[in-house]
């Protein structure tokens, strides 16, 4: 899961990032409206934690480029303000949750994990796809009930390949998603060959079918043999 947290307490937004990240989340942060809304506009995110109170405007200008972007990110607002008006002008435009300040962080996971299988799963904490399985909360994946050897970082690039089924994803767009905007400081993104070449092997190794394709000169996709 790739997260974009929109905050502008450096202290709340690292100890978020410190929760999350043995947990599988990586973690992105931006401290301003302005730096929020580039990020949002550059890259895609599973889920977006945005705050109201930013220095140089509020989240709600964030709702709203979102929604003028067609972005389909869950959103949850994490926010002091806890006033009725507030929450409803938060779900008119676009958002998912809201989580009022001070929250503890067990809570703000469970409620972002729930975000997300919604959105992307149907709600399912096991995600089946033929003889594959994906345990979201054990992270194991397990091929004909036998559970395979594999990465953090690999069951990342199968939920991501699998909740985008016979979409075409560049490179770019991979090494976006399992590197955050780290992806635009590397020179190339071989390192994408070699994790969907794992993968791969690792999967078909164990016995499935040859769901991922090679589209040359675009990228990849998940297909049904």
């Amino acid at each position: 899961m790739k997260v974009l947290i929109i905050e502008d307490e450096p202290a709340i937004s690292q100890s978020i990032k410190d929760y999350f990240k043995p947990n599988g989340v990586q973690c992105e942060s931006a401290a301003t409206t302005r730096d929020a809304l580039d990020k949002i506009g550059m890259y895609e995110y599973d889920c977006i934690l945005l705050d109201l109170m930013l220095p140089d405007g509020d989240g709600f200008e964030v709702l709203k480029e979102l929604k003028r972007l067609n972005k389909t990110e869950g959103v949850i607002i994490i926010s002091a303000k806890e006033n009725l008006e507030t929450r409803i002008e938060g779900f008119n435009l676009g958002a998912d949750d809201y989580l009022t300040k001070p929250f503890h962080l067990s809570e703000l996971l469970v409620r972002m994990q729930a975000l997300i299988r919604r959105k992307n799963f149907n709600g399912s904490n096991i995600i089946t796809f033929n003889e594959i399985s994906v345990d979201l909360l054990g992270k194991s994946v397990t091929v004909n009930n036998i559970k395979l050897d594999i990465t953090k970082k690999e069951i990342d690039l199968l939920l991501y390949l699998i909740g985008n089924q016979n979409k075409v994803l560049s490179k770019s767009a991979i090494a976006e998603h399992l590197s955050g905007d780290m992806a635009d400081m590397l020179d190339n993104h071989d390192f994408v060959y070699a994790h969907i070449k794992n993968l791969k092997k690792k999967l078909t190794s164990a016995g499935t079918g040859d769901y991922i394709k090679t589209v040359y000169g675009l990228g990849y996709k998940w297909q049904d043999e």
